[in-house]
Parts: C-alpha cells; sequence; structure tokens
C-alpha cells in the first residue's frame, strides 16, 4: 500500500483520512522502426516492448534483440517474436556471425558475464567461446567470421579491445591504453577496426589498421560514439547525441575519411556502452532504430479510502521509533 501510494495520486484530509489512486511504475519501452537516411520513419509491425541493442540478420530478415536480460528473435516478414536464449539468467548483446547460422551473445551462465555462441535455429545449446575468468562483451565479426572483436570489462581500469582467434580459441589483445575504449567494429574488408575513445578528452570515434601496425584516423569530430560500418565498406557511420552522423571512407591507395556528414536527428534510444543501439540495413539505406514511446496509463476505476490512516500510523510507528 505505501509503495501504491508513493508512486500514484494521494489526498489527507484534516480528519486524518487517506483518499488515494493506486500508481505503479512501468518498464521503458520502445518501438523497432526504420529511418531512411533522411529521416522518414517507418514502423515495424512489432510490439513496443523494453527492447536493446537490435542486430540484423546478414540476409536482413531477422533480429536479433535484447528483451528484459534474454535475447529474442524477431521475423520482419512473418511477424513473430520468438525467445532465443533460456539457459543463464542474464544474455545479452547479440552479435550474428557472417553467415547468418550462429548468434555469439554475452552470458552469465558459468558464473562471469564470457563470451557463447548459440545456433541460430536455437538448437545444440550454447558454447562458451573462451575458458577466461573474465567479463567479455562481444562487438563483431571480422567477414571470414574467424575473427570476433570484444571488450574486457573485467579491470576496475579501462576497457581493453580484444580480438579472439576462432581457429585455435585464442584471445589477442588489441588496444590497451589509459584512455576508455571499446565498440571495436570490423570493417567489411577486415583491414580496419573502428573503435570509439575518449583519449582526447570526449568520445571521438577512430579507424586504427588490423592487425596492423599503424597509426589512427580520427574520424569524428564534435563527439562520436556507436560506430558501424555501411556493408559496402566506403562509408562509417556513427552517431553524436540525437544525431546519426555518415563519413565516407576510403582505402585505396591509402586510408582517407571524408567530412562527417549529418542524415538526420531524432530522439531515439542511445545505449551506455559504445555498442551501436541501433543497426543498418544490408544496403546501407535504412537504419533500425529504437524510438521510445510514452506509456499511457488507463484511466483510475476506483479511489481508495483509508480512514483514520494517521491514527493507524501512529500505531504502527509509535513516536520516537
Amino acid at each position: 500500500v505505501v509503495q501504491d501510494v508513493l508512486e500514484g495520486q494521494f489526498s489527507l484530509s484534516a480528519t486524518g483520512s487517506l483518499a488515494y489512486i493506486p500508481g505503479g511504475a512501468q518498464a521503458s519501452q520502445n518501438r523497432l522502426v526504420w529511418v531512411n537516411r533522411n529521416g522518414a520513419e517507418q514502423p515495424l509491425a512489432a510490439p513496443a516492448r523494453d527492447y536493446y541493442q537490435p542486430r540484423l540478420s546478414p540476409d536482413g530478415r531477422r533480429v536479433a534483440v535484447d528483451i528484459g536480460d534474454q535475447i529474442w528473435l524477431y521475423d520482419v516478414a512473418r511477424d513473430t517474436l520468438t525467445r532465443f536464449t533460456f539457459e543463464g539468467a542474464l544474455n545479452q548483446y547479440p552479435t550474428w556471425t557472417p553467415d547468418g547460422r550462429r548468434i555469439a551473445f554475452m552470458s552469465n551462465r558459468e558464473g562471469s558475464f564470457n563470451l557463447f555462441w548459440q545456433l541460430a535455429d536455437g538448437g545444440g545449446g550454447l558454447e562458451r567461446l573462451l575458458t577466461a575468468k573474465t567479463n567479455n562483451v562481444p562487438f563483431s565479426w571480422s567477414s571470414n567470421g574467424q575473427l570476433l572483436s570484444f571488450v574486457d570489462t573485467s579491470s576496475s581500469a579501462a576497457p581493453g579491445i580484444w580480438v579472439l582467434r576462432m581457429s585455435d580459441r585464442k584471445a589477442q589483445p588489441f588496444l590497451q591504453t589509459p584512455a576508455f575504449e571499446d565498440a571495436p567494429q570490423f570493417s567489411p574488408d577486415g583491414r580496419w577496426l573502428a573503435y570509439a575513445s575518449n583519449e582526447s578528452g570526449r568520445r571521438e570515434v577512430y579507424v586504427r589498421p588490423y592487425p596492423g601496425p599503424g597509426g589512427k584516423w580520427q574520424i569524428s569530430t564534435e563527439g562520436g560514439n556507436e560506430p558501424l560500418w555501411n556493408r559496402n565498406g566506403r562509408e562509417l557511420f556513427y552517431r553524436t547525441g540525437d544525431k546519426m552522423m555518415a563519413v565516407e571512407i576510403s582505402t585505396e591507395p591509402s586510408f582517407t575519411a571524408g567530412k562527417p556528414r549529418q542524415l538526420f536527428e531524432g530522439h531515439y534510444q542511445l545505449t551506455g556502452l559504445g555498442r551501436a543501439n541501433y543497426d543498418v540495413s544490408p544496403d546501407g539505406q535504412r537504419f533500425l532504430m529504437l524510438k521510445p514511446v510514452e506509456q499511457e496509463q488507463a484511466p483510475p476505476t476506483q479511489i481508495d479510502v483509508v480512514l483514520n490512516w494517521t491514527e493507524e500510523l501512529k500505531r504502527l510507528v509509535p513516536p520516537g521509533k
């Protein structure tokens, strides 16, 4: 009753009676929407839920997405939403393999938040990818499916960017500095890694050659986060607040980046991590965004009255207690 009163509307009379309309906290909800490069929206038919970290399958037909600490699959054509993960209290951050056969993700099934994967058809159960007892978040696959970039968040210091080789299941550090660096995204040709770093004092997007050696190129100019590549490899997207930005990229004969330009601006869910809280269609022309929806509470159907509420309060909590 106390929680309902605090979250609802109440009034206390001069005689000590309490009248209140019960209220309740509601979870934030989003809708999956397509947004084209000009900012025009087209909602998907999926119901509003607490979606997080949507990821399109390589063929663009399905969406893997977090809902309530588990991963679900939404079939765009059939308009069906089905649960994908069941083992472990928390399974998050889905990352499709390039062939679309498996999905890698973070799971606490065996204690620490480690890297697992599972067949996209749900068969076979979870398979752990790393044996180290560390907390790791997956980010992107190389186009041949042999490398998986991830971030180790175990250290009390800044997280480091790592790459897992699937040939021998060995992890190698790629970038470890005092700065906070994450969001590693393999370019479609596998020769470059885009990432976000606060080394300048604010979050910006950079690109480095993979596996190196070589310097880095700053892509964003006025802050940047959540980088994703266009699948043609000639464009890099990122977000600056509510703005979706795009930068033309050329890698021949050497790496060059064009001037950032704004595609659209709108209030869509951001992410607390560098992991993009959106995805890009296979043709690079549309963005799968999460649009917050305002929760509409049903009109009150009753007003509850507690007579002599102040006297009851004194009995339950005597003065001086």
